[in-house]
């Protein structure tokens, strides 16, 4: 029987979970992964800046959940997790990861080899792809008619949390990767990662070129609702809203929605306190035509798990 082919679209931890969970099933699945590229805040943010590369965080996590022969948890904690402290104002804050990959591709010249590179490293069970290879920034308008641009002030808003964002867009208008356009095009199943719904799923549907490749996708669109930040982006706040927003930037409508109904315990609410996370009102009657899949895949301290996760791909996707 011939791999099913997956195209993972979004950006974050979101997308790292879903690989992870993915590529324990690798002989079962050929996995290709779409990342959004407008990252502006923190390391990435300022390697954008000082160096003119495409933001290196959270591509640099999706080639690492993928690694067929480490550990991702062992992987994080050497290319991710640890921020260098007390070595001066450049390598303040930055992490080993980023540093490879935008000091790789510096020496290359070329950001797609340095992304090999560490794919060739970790030796990835699939094939990671940036939405767009232009420099790129997210904006968006409130509902004020006020204009946000990029995305650390989207993703962490110093207004009037009572003014939803109305649209998004990329500035400037950018086309999408040709490899990840036909990553797309060619898949049986569309994924759209959990996670911020701007920043990180939507920002990748925005290049040029991936709506009209999901249009042209034979494959099924599956989204992984996850839970929203509380002080994050200004979206919707219930699952029929959330639902309808991002079908806004879709060509047709989603035709799977994996809904996660962990019962928290003490320690996931806890979790989610100091994440300041919070479950999107759980409404499904608002849209009464779609296929919805309830299951728990949350782990015991309370984030999305890749194990669990992994499972439902092999029962429903196989």
């Amino acid at each position: 029987m011939s791999k099913k082919k997956i195209a993972v679209i979004g950006g974050g931890n979101g997308s790292a979970i879903v690989l992870g969970g993915l590529k324990n099933y690798a002989d079962k699945f050929d996995i290709s992964a779409v990342i959004s590229m407008s990252d502006s805040g923190g390391s990435s943010g300022r390697l954008r800046k000082e160096l003119k590369t495409l933001p290196p965080g959270d591509i640099m996590r999706a080639v690492l959940s993928l690694s067929s022969k480490y550990d991702f948890s062992m992987l994080r904690k050497i290319f991710y997790s640890p921020r260098f402290k007390g070595l001066g104002k450049k390598l303040e804050g930055h992490n080993l990861g980023n540093l490879f990959l935008v000091l790789t591709a510096k020496y290359s010249g070329d950001f797609l080899k340095a992304l090999e590179a560490l794919s060739q490293s970790v030796e990835s069970a699939g094939k990671v792809f940036p939405a767009s290879l232009q420099a790129v920034h997210l904006a968006a308008e409130l509902s004020n008619g006020k204009i946000v641009k990029t995305e650390c002030l989207i993703d962490a808003p110093n207004y009037d949390r009572s003014l939803k964002i109305k649209h998004a867009w990329l500035e400037p208008d950018c086309r999408a990767y040709v490899k990840a356009v036909q990553a797309i095009k060619s898949a049986d199943y569309v994924i759209l990662s959990p996670g911020s719904l701007y920043t990180s799923i939507i920002a990748a549907l925005l290049p040029a070129g991936i709506k009209t490749a999901i249009k042209a996708s034979k494959g099924r669109i599956v989204y992984i609702e996850g839970a929203y930040r509380t002080n994050g982006e200004t979206g919707p706040e219930c699952f029929s809203g959330l639902i309808a927003e991002l079908e806004k930037y879709l060509p047709r409508k989603i035709d799977l929605i994996l809904h996660d109904n962990t019962k928290l315990n003490t320690t996931q609410r806890k979790f989610f306190k100091e994440k300041k996370w919070a479950n999107f009102e759980f409404d499904k009657d608002g849209i009464p035509d779609r296929k919805i899949k309830i299951a728990d895949f949350r782990t015991e301290e309370g984030g999305l798990s890749s194990v669990k996760l992994g499972k439902i791909f092999k029962n429903i996707l196989v």
